[in-house]
C-alpha cells in the first residue's frame, strides 16, 4: 500500500501517474492477480486504484481520503467516454433516521468532492487489458447540490413513510435508490406502512447515467 496523499495535488499527480496504464500492469506493481472478469469481484478495480492512491479509509461511512476531504470513484466508460453504469454512493439508512438531513447525511459527505477516475469498460476489452482514463477532481455545483438534495429528501421521506417496498429506479432525477445486497437472502430491517419493523433488502444510493455523464462532458469535451 502506498502512503496516504499528503495535499490534493499529490493525490491528482499519483492519479495522472497511472492514466494511460492497463490494469494488468497496475495489479503486477500491487502484486495481486486480474481476476477473469468482475461479476464476483465488482469492487477490484476500485480497490487496486485505492492501492495504487494510498487510501486508508477501511470505513465506507466515511470519504476514501478523509484528511482531504475527497471520495474515489471509478467510472466504467464506452469507446466515446459515455459512463456504463451507474454509480454507487453508499448504503441507504433505512431505520434511526429521525433527525438525519441532507447537510449530514453519508451522500452529501460522499459526494462534496470526488475524484473520478474512468477506466475502460467495454465487455470486449479484457479486464487485463483495460486502461485508466485521465481523472478528474469535481465538487458538484450549486444546481448539481440542489438536484441531489432533492431527491435524497424525497427518497428519505418514502423511508419515513414506510413506502421503502415502493420505491423503484425510477424515483428520482439524478439519485436513485436501489437493492444493494450480495443475494436476496440478505436482509436489513426497515419501516413498514404501519410504523412496523419489516425485513426487506439493503438499499443503496445510485448516481444515474445521465448525471455522471454530465460530469464527464463538462471537464473533458
Amino acid at each position: 500500500m502506498k502512503t496516504e496523499p499528503k495535499s490534493e495535488q499529490e493525490l491528482l499527480n499519483r492519479a495522472m501517474n497511472i492514466a494511460g496504464i492497463n490494469l494488468k500492469e497496475l495489479a503486477k506493481e500491487a502484486n495481486v492477480t486480474v481476476p477473469p472478469n468482475l461479476k464476483r469481484d465488482k469492487g477490484w478495480v476500485g480497490q487496486l486504484l485505492e492501492w495504487h492512491l494510498g487510501a486508508a479509509s477501511g470505513s465506507k461511512a466515511q470519504q476514501d481520503f478523509v484528511h482531504l476531504g475527497i471520495e474515489l470513484k471509478t467510472i466504467p466508460i464506452s469507446y466515446v467516454g459515455k459512463p456504463l453504469e451507474t454509480t454507487f454512493v453508499c448504503v441507504a439508512p433505512l431505520i434511526g433516521i429521525q433527525g438525519l438531513t441532507w447537510e449530514n447525511s453519508h451522500v452529501r459527505n460522499k459526494l462534496s468532492r470526488v475524484l473520478w477516475i474512468p477506466v475502460e469498460g467495454e465487455r470486449e476489452i479484457p479486464l487485463a487489458e483495460r486502461r485508466v482514463g485521465t481523472p478528474l477532481i469535481w465538487a458538484p455545483s450549486i444546481e448539481e447540490s440542489s438536484q441531489l438534495k432533492a431527491d435524497w429528501e424525497e427518497l428519505m421521506e418514502m423511508i419515513v413513510l414506510g413506502q421503502v417496498e415502493k420505491i423503484t429506479a425510477r424515483h428520482g432525477q439524478v439519485l436513485q435508490l436501489r437493492p444493494k445486497a450480495a443475494h436476496s437472502r440478505i436482509l436489513t430491517e426497515a419501516y413498514g406502512a404501519a410504523g412496523k419493523p419489516i425485513m426487506t433488502l439493503p438499499r443503496g444510493f445510485y448516481l444515474r447515467k445521465q448525471f455522471t455523464s454530465r460530469i464527464l462532458a463538462q471537464n473533458f469535451y
